[in-house]
């Protein structure tokens, strides 16, 4: 192989590692941000397109956590969210 194929390999396989944010979101449940509508304070301090994590227990006792990310007119959208289970022994 040559040096040209192999750098559009790695490319294309870097290509494929970033996360895509285009889709409309996921919906909010309980203990979500925006289970209630869009906060009232606007985040403008922070940059369109930064995320930032948040955690709660769910109506059904799971720990969950989910990523928010910062939208053009400063509404922020749901773009992961990952249940995890409760640990007993006093450890996060």
């Amino acid at each position: 192989m040559n040096v040209k194929a192999i750098a559009l390999i790695g490319i294309a396989i870097l290509a494929g590692c970033t996360k895509d944010y285009s889709s409309p979101g996921l919906d909010p449940i309980p203990g979500s941000v925006i289970y209630n509508g869009q906060p009232r304070t606007k985040l403008t301090k922070s940059p369109i397109g930064s995320t930032f994590p948040h955690t709660f227990i769910d109506q059904y006792g799971q720990q969950v956590e989910e990523t928010y990310m910062i939208q053009p007119d400063r509404s922020l959208k749901i773009v992961h969210r990952e249940y995890r289970p409760i640990r007993f022994d006093g450890r996060d």
